[in-house]
């Protein structure tokens, strides 16, 4: 049997670092050219270094470029090769390893009745085993028609040295576009190369398990196909890097023996074209290969599916609803009243939806049936500001991380409530909230079981749909006496609803944002996309990596584990959703997001939060940081004048040193995390970004944002 750390000194572990900031006052919270796509002000959007194209994202009918056609060599062949390469039938053969280059249109099969004509087919022979040796369940990963929007593409070069051989770094995104860029991505559905960084796995400690990523620095267009080359690779000492022999058979016109080669050698002629017409030759490469992005409709479409099934449920009624206790807090803000209660929703979760459960899926279907109903608890804050007279705006709030509901009267919303009349109710975010923090810890040590947080995760977000509904009804909470003045007048003006989320909730906000047909508006407070890219750069996974590293103690295996739970927690994570901040899921309102980071944030990393930045399409205001980049928010159009109409990000410094250039997290100096809620030109840009005019203005006087830290 592996030695793992018990589970439950896991859990004990976890609770510890997560909780620190769950505490029920207003002080203290849960911590936890080319150019990038055009900004919220129009929803017509273009892929980076593009002119228009009439592509639509999710119709890749044809997923080869204008003249880009492969050569036919079936009779062309420049000679032979002998190949010995393990288990052709399910690996990917052209990499060092089964499962390398991932991810890759060579571990997916043809499906004509799947939107983009394949359907991934991982074995779970290929996968990682823990050390108990059991190997990762892939079936849910298997439903996919496609890979996450936003993964890295990961490969193993041996020896590669990124800056002799010319990769573009995570400071010079730009040098990814460059003619003699050694890393080439190309959307091949649209024939566009895309913006991205290479680096080296810096937690491994075997150079010859390195992982190599290749991360977009913008998420890809969902149901389009990417083609991956890198080419004249070198080491430290300048010496070549070798492609595989079964790369050479490909790239070489090498006939070989290995049918399951031969099968792909059309494909690969494709990949082939599609880099010559991006300017890359043939003979300079020593990697390439292609991948197919999940489509919009199967990575939201269960979310999707739940929302409408429920609400035609619910029909024009309110949720059903109690208030359990509604009390005056006489300490931290005198006059403000807390209001708990529950609510009834739909549940889609087998058995009673508790933690570890999963979707309730019949008839090998992709979309849950409703099975009963889950009730919900819910927390408000009504402050002094709020009166019969003048009616608070309504705001649900997003916790942090494995947090509760009871982070609704932390410092963050608490200052934006009183400050500018919101009347602020939040929900535990079920799936990643406390009491799911024993699952996360056992998804693990088995990732197998994965698929039951984020399905629980999809869960909590519909929770939220219907606490939107149940504070925009009129029969909602407004019905009730503890939402009423002395006088019986509604204190929650149901004509306006916003979302604020801070540290996981900033990272949620866009899910429940993007598919709400209640609220248009959400502020997204020191977030990023994608947890495959934060968890490495973030201190709150340290104690995940004491139960991580048992189970997994190779690097790069650790990699393929992140990277794979990566294409289930799309469907219920900011990755998922930010391109439709740009381009709204069907029958929606444009939505807009403001993203306030916080410079050197120890917890969520900053670069990806400009990669949410991009994928939304926001501009960004206040540019002059402080930063190790050549060029601070590379891609991101700048605000030129203010108010502004559209999604926008900012960066807020509190004095913090810049964070390190690696996949690691930041420890110099004091965690800045917390700052950006407190501070006045903070929440005063949300109040007015969520506001009845719902603009972005500028609260830095036309300079830099610097902020005190907290004391």
């Amino acid at each position: 049997m592996m030695k793992r750390i018990a589970l439950a000194t896991a859990v004990m572990l976890v609770v510890a670092a997560c909780s620190g900031g769950s505490d029920q006052t207003s002080t203290t919270e849960d911590t936890t050219s080319a150019t990038a796509p055009a900004a919220t002000e129009s929803p017509e959007t273009d892929p980076p270094n593009s002119e228009p194209s009439d592509t639509q994202p999710d119709q890749p009918a044809d997923t080869s470029p204008p003249d880009t056609e492969p050569t036919d060599d079936s009779d062309g062949f420049a000679g032979t090769i002998e190949l010995d390469v393990e288990n052709p039938e399910r690996c990917e053969v052209v990499g060092e390893s089964c499962l390398l280059p991932f991810p890759s249109d060579a571990l997916t099969v043809t499906d004509d009745t799947s939107e983009t004509g394949v359907r991934v087919s991982l074995s779970p022979d290929s996968m990682p085993s823990n050390a108990d040796g059991v190997p990762i369940d892939v079936t849910r990963q298997n439903r996919n028609d496609g890979f996450s929007p936003g993964s890295a593409a990961l490969v193993l070069m041996p020896g590669v040295d990124p800056e002799a051989s010319g990769l573009p770094p995570i400071t010079d995104i730009a040098r990814s576009l460059d003619a003699d860029s050694a890393s080439v991505i190309v959307d091949a559905t649209t024939g566009e190369t895309w913006p991205h960084w290479a680096e080296l796995d810096s937690n491994a400690t075997d150079p010859e398990r390195q992982g190599l990523f290749l991360r977009p620095a913008v998420n890809y267009t969902e149901g389009h196909r990417i083609v991956v080359g890198l080419r004249n690779l070198v080491d430290s000492a300048g010496a070549p890097i070798e492609p595989t022999d079964a790369f050479v058979a490909y790239r070489d016109r090498l006939e070989t023996d290995v049918p399951e080669v031969e099968a792909r050698r059309e494909s690969m002629e494709q990949v082939f074209a599609d880099l010559e017409a991006a300017g890359v030759e043939r003979d300079e490469l020593v990697m390439a290969w292609d991948f197919t992005v999940v489509s919009t409709d199967n990575l939201t479409g269960p979310l999707v599916h739940m929302r409408d099934d429920a609400f035609e449920q619910l029909g024009d009624a309110a949720p059903n609803f109690a208030v359990t206790s509604a009390s005056e807090d006489v300490e931290d803000v005198p006059g403000r009243i807390i209001v708990e209660g529950t609510y009834d929703v739909p549940l889609y979760l087998e058995a009673d939806g508790a933690p570890g459960t999963g979707l309730n899926l019949t008839d090998d279907s992709d979309l849950p049936s409703a099975n009963g109903t889950f009730t919900a608890g819910f927390r408000c804050q009504i402050t002094p500001a709020t009166s019969g007279a003048e009616p608070g705006a309504g705001m649900i709030y997003g916790h942090g991380l494995l947090g509760t509901d009871s982070q609704v009267t932390s410092a963050g919303p608490t200052l934006v409530a009183q400050n500018h009349n919101f009347v602020v109710c939040g929900t535990a975010l079920i799936g990643m909230s406390e009491e799911d923090t024993g699952n996360a810890a056992a998804s693990l040590v088995d990732p197998s079981n994965f698929s039951t947080l984020v399905d629980r995760l999809l869960q909590g977000h519909l929770n939220t749909l219907f606490l939107g509904r149940l504070m925009k009804h009129p029969e909602g909470l407004v019905s009730d006496p503890a939402f009423q003045s002395d006088a019986g007048e509604p204190l929650i003006d149901t004509a306006e609803l916003s979302y604020y989320g801070i540290s996981q909730g900033g990272i949620m906000g866009p899910v429940s944002t993007a598919v709400s047909t209640d609220w248009d508006r959400g502020v997204f407070g020191v977030p990023g996309v994608n947890y495959s890219t934060l968890l490495n750069r973030s201190v709150d996974f340290d104690t995940f990596q004491q139960i991580l590293d048992p189970a997994f103690p190779d690097k790069l295996d650790q990699a393929i584990v992140l990277l794979t739970i990566q294409m289930l927690w799309d469907r219920g994570e900011g990755n998922g959703y930010a391109n439709h901040f740009r381009e709204p899921l069907p029958g929606l309102n444009q939505k807009y997001g403001l993203i306030q980071g916080a410079l050197g944030d120890f917890q969520v990393a900053n670069v990806a939060m400009d990669v949410m930045a991009r994928s939304m399409g926001a501009s960004v205001g206040a540019a002059d940081v402080r930063s190790t980049d050549v060029e601070p928010f590379w891609g991101i159009d700048r605000i030129e004048t203010y108010p502004f109409d559209g999604s926008a990000t900012f960066m807020f410094d509190s004095g913090t040193p810049l964070p390190p250039i690696t996949n690691t997290p930041p420890r110099e100096g004091t965690d800045p995390h917390e700052d950006v809620r407190r501070a006045p030109s903070a929440y005063d840009q949300v109040a007015a970004f969520l506001g009845s005019d719902g603009a972005v203005i500028d609260t830095c006087d036309g300079d830099t944002c610097i902020i005190e830290p907290r004391e």
